[in-house]
């Protein structure tokens, strides 16, 4: 049975359009690899409903949950190519799978670079952030360890002086650091280390405690940061079919429908231009899905 509309991404933006598109009765199908970025965050902090915090992993359990009691199919497979056949957007998966719709919403979002450090990634969203908007309430008058590379994790690092007058910036990449940052830097008293992280000290399950150098030296901290900068945005497929994206890759789409530049293409979250928060990709979902129940209905 042909899909009314194909989502690649089962993160957060292609769970909430799901949901409302399987509350049209609409014949749907999510296509996602369960790799996507909030599967790595332990607690998110600033959702609505969730003042004791929520994981990535159980907000996407709770959304697929939800989509497939509205009938919505889920396969888990990542989609490695796309073309166009007629009216209808074919999609290769890794296997050689092939998904046809005339329909599709990209939700495919964002990859976070990090270094593989060991013991980081059980911190990530309990005790070691990525998002100052997010979390940076979490730092408030606490030691903070900035984990970074160059400008971006020196920058990083000055935005949490807004809540935290206590903060080491570790250049872990060790690129250079414009002058004018070092001012900034000097200026907010904030102890710059150009030193490699061999391991993140941790007391307790993702309890971020510090971070050990090469040298055997040791500094303490209650709670991380991370700024590398380089995210992997994941348009390229949309792109292939001739998506309009911004320099930075990120896709553009129509403020109010958020269909893209071509025709019967939706795009959601992450690789949108928008501000990387849950709550806005969900919302964007939503607003997809919205606007391609109107199409399915005008094209009938």
């Amino acid at each position: 049975m042909e899909n009314d509309c194909l989502i690649i991404g089962g993160g957060i933006a292609g769970l909430q359009a799901a949901i409302q598109l399987g509350r049209y009765n609409h014949r749907i199908t999510v296509i996602d690899n369960n790799q996507g970025r909030s599967s790595i965050c332990r607690c998110y902090h600033n959702i609505l409903g969730w003042p004791h915090g929520v994981s990535g992993e159980k907000l996407r359990q709770l959304g697929k949950e939800h989509a497939i009691g509205l009938g919505v199919c889920f396969i888990k497979d990542k989609i490695v190519d796309v073309r166009k056949q007629d009216e209808l957007f074919v999609l290769i998966g890794e296997k050689g799978d092939s998904y046809k719709a005339k329909r599709v919403l990209f939700a495919t979002g964002i990859v976070e670079r990090f270094p593989n450090i060991p013991k980081l990634v059980p911190c990530l969203g309990l005790t070691v952030y990525v998002c100052p908007d997010c979390d940076g309430y979490e730092v408030t008058n606490k030691k903070v360890i900035v984990i970074g590379s160059g400008n971006v994790g020196a920058s990083l690092a000055i935005t949490l002086t807004y809540w935290s007058e206590n903060i080491v910036y570790v250049n872990h990449g060790k690129e250079t650091i414009k002058q004018s940052l070092l001012n900034e830097l000097s200026e907010h008293h904030i102890t710059l280390a150009n030193e490699s992280i061999t391991e993140i000290i941790v007391q307790g399950e993702g309890q971020f405690s510090g971070v050990q150098f090469g040298n055997g030296e040791i500094i303490m901290a209650d709670r991380g940061f991370i700024g590398f900068g380089g995210n992997k945005v994941n348009s390229d497929l949309a792109y292939k079919l001739g998506v309009e994206r911004m320099e930075n890759h990120h896709i553009v789409t129509n403020h109010r429908t958020k269909e893209t530049s071509v025709k019967n293409i939706w795009a959601a979250g992450d690789i949108t231009i928008h501000s990387e928060q849950v709550t806005l990709a969900m919302g964007e979902g939503a607003q997809a899905a919205i606007w391609i129940h109107k199409r399915i209905l005008e094209e009938r």
